[in-house]
């Protein structure tokens, strides 16, 4: 049975179908069926079918009853899609205007329909990002990609400085209540207390200002941060 390509012949389906199990492998692997049915909002037994379809064309390795995983070409295939993806949110930031809040679903709807040349066109109108507007690396068109190594915000302690790095670009509410607290990946804080049980915690955002801003728990663990080691920079 010949190979499949990674050439844009893919079905919208099968390249969404593809960048979403990518992106919750990053989470845990194998990928349960389940949650790809809750990632794309589809029924289980069409995504039992897709799945089936995949994994004899070579894009997936299906277990049953464990979940599926990325072959080297589902993976390259994927690759290419979060680039597109990626490309076309700091375009429609940076070079549109595009608030980073509303890059998300925009950037959904061109994927499939942009050519490669124009994602590259656009990379070197950029300069060639290494990150999204919302700090998620973007991968090059070889399909290499960084694995970032971030804490949760929850993780840090009183007294840590660090800088926000990356924040989720599927809820735009949450985008926009993070960018109300001042928080946009690069910025600069410190934590300057914790309540206990999984409570808010109180940053200071090292900036002119130098605001504090209290973030509940469950929102600090969506916000991936790097410390600031004393005397960094």
């Amino acid at each position: 049975m010949p190979r499949p390509s990674s050439k844009p012949d893919l079905s919208r389906s099968t390249e969404d179908y593809l960048k979403t199990i990518y992106e919750l492998e990053e989470a845990t692997s194998p990928v349960q069926t389940s949650a790809i049915a809750g990632a794309l909002d589809v029924a289980a037994p069409s995504v039992s079918g897709m799945v089936k379809r995949l994994s004899e064309t070579g894009f997936l390795d299906h277990v049953p009853y464990r979940g599926v995983s990325l072959t080297p070409e589902g993976k390259r295939a994927a690759l290419r899609m979060v680039r597109r993806h990626r490309i076309l949110e700091t375009y429609l930031s940076t070079k549109l205007g595009y608030d980073w809040d509303s890059v998300h679903e925009e950037a959904e709807r061109l994927e499939h329909a942009v050519s490669d040349d124009l994602i590259e066109r656009m990379a070197m109108a950029l300069g060639n990002p290494r990150y999204d507007p919302h700090g998620a690396p973007i991968p090059t068109k070889e399909g290499v990609v960084e694995t970032p190594h971030h804490l949760a915000l929850s993780d840090l302690r009183v007294g840590q400085v660090a800088q926000l790095r990356m924040v989720s670009d599927k809820d735009p509410e949450r985008l926009r209540y993070v960018a109300s607290l001042g928080l946009k990946p690069g910025v600069t804080f410190e934590v300057m207390g914790r309540q206990p049980f999984r409570g808010p915690i109180t940053i200071s955002i090292m900036s002119a200002s130098s605001r504090e801003q209290v973030v509940g728990y469950e929102l600090a663990c969506s916000l991936l941060c790097a410390v600031v080691e004393p005397g960094a920079g």
